[in-house]
């Protein structure tokens, strides 16, 4: 019996480590191929992807242009509320603004990558332009987010080192600001936009991702009961005072209804009677991209600390 035993196990052996030299080869076989035509293959959530190992002409159709901009990587296009922002104005001085029904205009562009949202429209067409990977809003956090665009871009080791340095700056002055508002502070990020009042949870840009998941700070039960699982919730003007923390951040749209701001019960919510509410251009606090966010805690740090 042992006999026999001995020669099975090792034939089992030699099998396991050929199947492994096979695979080990097929995989360089790979990377040689890859690197012979210029291309890397990104485990999207729809699958793999062969995508350009150095894009520079990249359509971006809903929310990462600032993403793909911090880590250096050209684009040609990019959807109307990233080229509407004015903290992007310079940098997409000369990029068109395009939608996923701009087909036309996208072939036009000759882009080697597509990067959008899973709610795209036209996505198989899209697929015939240009290699075209989105992603589903809120499936990763948002600083996973980033690391994966680094990924998909090739410049991996780029976002880590933002992320890592961005988690310390982020949590030192969440430290510094509770230090000087109180650990019990609540904190409330509203905007308005066209008629209507929005109160925001923990992970629909505006700053929320800095405020309550880098800083840990406090957010008012009521806009924790209301908010939070879908990240925004509509109010109306004569509620505000109940979604209203000890601290305010008013995300202001100017084009927008501000007649409320002139109302007796604005204007005796504790926050504004006691200049705790900080007002910030909403088209330039949209988003949760790097770029954004710096200027997001550059924002907070001036704001609360008075830096």
């Amino acid at each position: 019996m042992k006999k026999v035993l001995i020669p099975i196990i090792l034939l089992i052996a030699l099998v396991i480590s050929g199947c492994g030299t096979n695979t080990g080869d097929k995989a360089n076989g790979t990377k040689k191929d890859e690197k012979k035509s210029g291309t890397i293959t990104y485990q999207s959530e729809n699958g793999p992807v062969k995508v350009p190992a150095n894009p520079n002409r990249v359509v971006v159709l809903s929310s990462f242009a600032g993403n793909v901009m911090a880590l250096g990587v050209p684009l040609v296009g990019v959807d109307s509320w990233s080229k509407m922002n004015p903290r992007f104005t310079d940098k997409l001085k000369n990029v068109q603004a395009v939608s996923d029904e701009n087909l036309e205009k996208i072939i036009e562009l000759n882009p080697d990558l597509i990067i959008g949202l899973s709610t795209i429209k036209n996505v198989d067409k899209l697929k015939k332009i240009a290699p075209t990977v989105t992603f589903t809003y809120g499936k990763v956090d948002y600083l996973t987010q980033q690391l994966e665009i680094g990924k998909l871009l090739n410049k991996e080791k780029e976002a880590k080192a933002w992320v890592d340095d961005f988690k310390k700056r982020a949590d030192n002055a969440g430290k510094d600001i509770k230090a000087k508002i109180g650990e019990n502070a609540t904190v409330s990020v509203i905007e308005n936009f066209n008629k209507q009042l929005y109160v925001f949870g923990d992970n629909w840009g505006r700053g929320t991702e800095i405020l309550y998941q880098a800083m840990h700070l406090k957010m008012p039960e009521k806009v924790k009961k209301m908010a939070l699982k879908d990240g925004y919730y509509a109010i109306s003007a004569e509620v505000l005072p109940q979604y209203s923390g000890d601290y305010v951040i008013f995300s202001k749209n100017s084009d927008g209804d501000t007649s409320f701001q002139k109302t007796e019960t604005y204007k005796n919510i504790p926050a504004v009677k006691n200049n705790h509410l900080f007002e910030v251009n909403a088209k330039e606090f949209y988003f949760n991209d790097p770029l954004t966010l710096d200027y997001q805690l550059d924002f907070f740090i001036k704001s609360f600390l008075g830096n």
